[in-house]
């Protein structure tokens, strides 16, 4: 017996032009991630991008500093729900809601099981000045030598 599920008499979760909009969104190497890590270079610091801090853990951070024990998380404001700047969808908002709800606590878990692990976790805006955002993170680094 063949147990496939049929989808064809299923609506779409969005029209086709959102959706082509949401395939084009980057998991990694975001020009925010970008340009933290140009500041983070020019500073002489050397980290990991794009790794999960915890072996074992699906979960992966932005720029890691393994020896220090620092993971830096450079969050969207849309799909971690900045408040300042988080928006919610009008079509198929139970949906995103859910959705960017579940984001959001799986952020917390993430931080919760680095944290009981010895690190430390760093989350940023995207939003935020990159710049600056480096200086705090050297302070971190080079405080921890």
């Amino acid at each position: 017996m063949n147990r496939r599920r049929d989808h064809a008499d299923k609506a779409p979760v969005t029209d086709a032009a959102t959706s082509a909009r949401m395939a084009r969104q980057r998991r990694a190497h975001t020009a925010p991630e970008l340009a933290l890590r140009r500041e983070l270079h020019r500073a002489g610091l050397r980290y990991f991008v794009d790794r999960a801090p915890i072996k074992g853990q699906r979960r992966r951070a932005d720029v890691v500093f393994p020896r220090h024990r620092l993971a830096v998380y450079v969050d969207g404001c849309f799909w971690h729900q900045c408040p300042e700047h988080a928006t919610a969808p009008k079509n198929n908002a139970q949906w995103w809601a859910e959705k960017l709800a579940g984001n959001v606590a799986r952020d917390r878990a993430t931080d919760a099981a680095l944290l009981e692990a010895g690190w430390r976790v760093v989350r940023v805006w995207e939003h935020e000045d990159p710049g600056v955002v480096a200086q705090q993170i050297v302070a971190l680094v080079r405080g921890a030598d």
